[in-house]
């Protein structure tokens, strides 16, 4: 399986966002105001797109598939549409849950068979959760302290999500609207990218 492996504070860097999550993530970024170079209407385009794939740890040609799903759903724009079904991916719901520190590390939990998606075992990072489904931990993962930490005491908390911290769980109580993700994403931009 292909995962992203290039250094993560470098990319948060070259892309002016904190995407990765770290606090120290962006200690030496240089302001944008300082950077006498103007950037074309494309490259601005591009750099939203490598945000994207960036926040959600996904390559071109998942991007393009999910691009090509959302552009065929009538309900709800083009690109609110591509960012909420990238919200419900199986990986970030469990970055979002708080199981995992960062987008990689939920991305190694769910590959590794640590959570369960209503009581099976679902080891796909890109499986999509419908609302109503129900995350935990595997009684293994469980008594890892770890994992059972890293959930005890992780402060995330989206109004989409209904955390059971007693067993480990987490519920997707709603659609995510595109207003509530916490990514600085201009989601036009990459579908006119696309639309060219």
């Amino acid at each position: 399986m292909a995962t992203r492996r290039g250094p993560r504070f470098k990319e948060c860097r070259r892309l002016a966002a904190n995407v990765c999550g770290h606090p120290k993530a962006m200690n030496r970024a240089v302001s944008e105001e300082r950077s006498r170079k103007k950037l074309s209407e494309y490259a601005l385009q591009l750099r939203e797109k490598q945000k994207i794939k960036a926040y959600y740890g996904i390559f071109e040609k998942q991007l393009r598939n999910y691009f090509a799903k959302a552009q065929r759903v009538r309900k709800g724009t083009t690109g609110e549409v591509l960012m909420c079904m990238l919200e419900k991916r199986l990986d970030n719901m469990v970055y979002r849950a708080g199981f995992a520190n960062s987008i990689r590390m939920a991305r190694q939990m769910v590959s590794h068979g640590h959570i369960l998606v209503n009581g099976k075992r679902i080891n796909l990072p890109s499986y999509q959760i419908s609302v109503g489904d129900e995350l935990k931990l595997t009684e293994k993962a469980r008594s890892n302290s770890s994992f059972s930490d890293q959930f005890s005491d992780s402060l995330s908390s989206v109004p989409y999500l209904e955390r059971d911290k007693e067993n480990f769980s987490v519920r997707l109580a709603r659609e995510p609207e595109r207003s509530e993700l916490p990514i600085e994403v201009k989601d036009r931009m990459v579908v006119e990218f696309y639309s060219r």
